[in-house]
């Protein structure tokens, strides 16, 4: 296992490569009151690296939630699904939004176990999404490039 600290210039890679948005849950970290992590998509516990190939920059809810998880329950099939890689999946594939953006909904069982997993749609996300929408700054502008 990888125990090295992730350097400056990979931290910067990985919020460069995100636009500055959690890679899960769309959260930016311009209007974030915590900072976001550099990620492991594969965690350490699991024989992840270090790499850019391997980090996702994610807000803490996400991250807590996620901790080492690689799998959660789709609660259409009850059955265990892989959790969201977003090195190697495209969002637009797993996820959508509700008509309002508020609210995410997965499209896949990937998409539905991240969802519950990572709590996509926990009441403060939701209302900080409410009042970023008032403002129009949610959606981020990139969202709609793919």
């Amino acid at each position: 296992m990888d125990k090295r600290k992730i350097s400056g210039r990979i931290r910067r890679a990985v919020e460069k490569r995100a636009r500055r948005c959690c890679e899960y849950c769309w959260s930016q970290l311009d209007f974030a009151t915590e900072f976001f992590s550099a990620e492991h998509v594969v965690p350490r516990s699991k024989g992840g690296a270090n790499r850019l190939s391997n980090l996702a920059l994610s807000c803490q809810l996400c991250n807590g939630y996620k901790h080492d998880k690689v799998t959660g329950t789709d609660p259409v099939s009850g059955k265990q699904a892989p959790l969201f890689n977003p090195r190697k999946q495209n969002w637009h594939e797993h996820f959508g939004w509700s008509e309002d953006f508020l609210t995410i909904y997965g499209l896949t069982a990937t998409g539905r176990a991240t969802v519950e997993t990572l709590q996509l749609n926990h009441k403060q996300r939701v209302n900080l999404r409410r009042v970023l929408c008032a403002s129009s700054e949610h959606p981020p502008e990139h969202f709609f490039t793919r």
